[in-house]
């Protein structure tokens, strides 16, 4: 699978372990930044992480920063992509199964790298459910006017 990165500087460590382990797990990385801990705008990242997916670049994405909400919040802004903040695999799961989230967000700060990987795994591993969940995910890329 052909998954992009992107994160601040507050995360730019996990993003190079977990680029790292998931090169290992046979996938395709597109690391899209930020390279090092010089103070970074964490909105630029979101934004352009969710122009990736949602050009079809990357089946999937993973967004960090140090909480993982501003940049979730970033990633949102574009209706193509749904992006989940989760801290741990159950939710990671729901994602994919109820919200057919195509991004992940997660926290530097608030997770350590193995809770990282076993949210990963959750969100790569689990389908989609579609049934009664693909009318409600079909109304979360339209405007609620």
């Amino acid at each position: 699978m052909r998954i992009a990165v992107a994160s601040d500087h507050a995360a730019v460590a996990m993003k190079a372990a977990l680029a790292d382990w998931l090169r290992g797990q046979g996938h395709e990385v597109d690391d899209l930044g930020t390279d090092g801990e010089a103070s970074v705008d964490y909105p630029d990242f979101g934004y352009k992480l969710a122009a990736h997916v949602a050009a079809g670049k990357a089946e999937r994405g993973i967004a960090l920063c140090g909480t993982g909400i501003g940049i979730s919040i970033a990633v949102n802004r574009n209706p193509a992509v749904r992006c989940a903040l989760v801290s741990e695999p159950l939710s990671a799961a729901l994602s994919r199964e109820h919200n057919d989230a195509n991004i992940i967000a997660l926290g530097a700060r608030v997770i350590g790298i193995e809770m990282a990987k076993a949210c990963l795994t959750a969100f790569l591993t689990t389908p989609f459910g579609g049934d009664r969940h693909a009318r409600r995910v079909e109304k979360l890329g339209k405007s609620p006017d």
